[in-house]
Formats: C-alpha cells, structure tokens, sequence
C-alpha cells in the first residue's frame, strides 16, 4: 500500500442545532465552554471517538481495522493477546517492539492518533500517531440553555401514592445552534512509522464527513460536519507553517447584528494558498 508522501493541515467545520455536543462532566454535563470568551468547546478525544465508532461500523471487518480504545475494552486484555498470537515472551528484550509493530498493524487508531501501551505486565510500548486534532471551538460564543423535561412514569412504586400521578423532573442541557471549528494535522514522518497509509487516510477523511451520520442520540440534537478544507503540502517537511494556512479560512456571519440559528448564517471564505500548497475542499 502506498504511503503518506506528503504534510497535511485540515480544518473542519460542524455544527449543533439544540443539542450537546460534548457535555463537560465537571459541571453537570452541560456543554463544554470556555469561561473566559463562552465559545464552546469539542474536546479531541470527544472527536476521535467519534471517528472510532465510524472506522469500526464502516471498515470493522477488513483486515487491520479493528479499533483498540473501544467501550467498555479491557486494554490490558488486547495487549495480552498480541502476545499469545505471536507466541512472544515478555522477558525478551525484543518483545516491546515486535508487540508495537503488531499493535499497528491490527489497530486502526493505534497507528492512526498513536496510543500509550506501555502499562501491565504484557507491554506494546509508545505511539505517536500521524494524525492530531487540536480542540473544536465554535466561531461565536454560544448560550448553554437548561431545558426542563418530565417523565409520565414511576421509576418505583411509592407507598400510599397514585403512581399514575407520579412525574419525574429533569434537566437537560442544549445549544440552540453553534458552529465548531476543529484543526488537524497529518505529519508523514510519523506516518511511516506506524504504517499508515493512504488508504488509512482516505478513511480519516471519510470518517470526519460521516462521523455524525452514525451518532444519532436524543442528546446531540442535530450535528452535521459542514466543510472540509485540506491543505496538501507538496513535500513531507511542508511548504507554508501551519498556522498560516489556517489562518486562510474564515468564517463570518453574513448578519453580524442577527443570532446564528442555522449553517445558513455563515459564509466561509478561503484565500489562496502559496506556493507549493493545494486546496481540497469537501462539501
């Protein structure tokens, strides 16, 4: 399989319509957000989570596609199982390699965002993956609103009380609307190293255009990944620092005085790149 020649940077851009879309467990589970500026905030790990369940529902059953940071995984368990496959005895002093080259080659996100497998007593060593997100933060602050919801029913049957007149309260938390931006990397120097390839990364792109179409849930209200912009350098050190490139897109709203309430809101721009620089646009 052919190999990643060359640097990519990446900006995504989705979106929320009265939903959560990363609630932050030290307050309750409202949305994420920043104190300071209240943009709101997608974490990494919420994204490559995201990306995993896509990757294991549309590529699980080819051959090295598995995905190793699953819920509920004992990751000590799959890290054992290297080892009994290959027939490999943790005290020789060559196992940790053998054990990570495996772990590459079997686990998509492994050799993907890379992993820390160097706990237990059947160790696969440390992977720095090719492909790193940055936080999503959303383009205008957003407003965090508490919604009040009732259940018709009993959770248990209280002594001495009409059951059918019972109701449970609860709170849920929501974004009436807000646009996320997320920035990434691919760097092929570390590529190379986990075997990743361009087929793997054909995936990646497909999983972030799709990743919301398959994490349907009555939490998440309605997300939808909006626009894709790849930015491939021509060499593998790169040719324009990242930073620069990002700082091409833009997204504004066509209405500064009117509140963003759908995708229809904003108008994106991207400036060209320099040289030695091609733009993909998706979607």
């Amino acid at each position: 399989m052919a190999m990643i020649e060359n640097r990519y940077d990446f900006v995504l851009y989705f979106d929320v319509e009265n939903g959560n879309p990363n609630g932050d467990p030290d307050t309750g589970n409202m949305p994420r957000i920043d104190a300071q500026t209240s943009h709101g905030i997608v974490t990494d790990v919420c994204i490559k989570r995201k990306v995993r369940n896509y990757i294991e529902a549309a590529y699980g059953d080819e051959e090295g596609y598995d995905i190793f940071i699953t819920e509920g995984a004992v990751l000590n368990n799959k890290m054992k199982q290297t080892y009994e496959d290959y027939g490999i005895d943790p005290k020789d002093k060559e196992a940790r390699d053998i054990a990570r080259e495996y772990m590459c080659k079997r686990f998509y996100d492994v050799r993907t965002f890379g992993a820390v497998m160097d706990i237990g007593d059947y160790k696969c060593g440390q992977v720095r993956g090719p492909a790193q997100f940055c936080f999503a933060r959303s383009v205008d602050p957003i407003f965090q609103q508490e919604i009040t919801i009732t259940r018709m029913a009993a959770t248990k049957e209280e002594k001495d009380q009409d059951a059918t007149k019972n109701r449970t309260m609860g709170r849920k938390y929501v974004v009436p609307y807000g646009l996320y931006r997320m920035e990434g990397f691919i760097t092929p120097a570390f590529a190379r190293k986990t075997n990743f390839t361009q087929t793997d990364l054909d995936h990646l792109w497909d999983a972030l255009l799709n990743m919301f179409e398959i994490d349907r849930s009555a939490a998440r209200g309605k997300m939808a990944a909006r626009k894709l912009i790849i930015f491939k350098h021509d060499s593998a050190l790169g040719n324009a620092p990242a930073h620069q490139l990002f700082a091409l897109v833009k997204a504004r709203r066509k209405d500064p005085e009117r509140l963003a309430r759908n995708f229809d809101d904003y108008e994106i721009t991207v400036e060209n790149a320099p040289e030695g620089v091609t733009i993909l646009e998706y979607r």
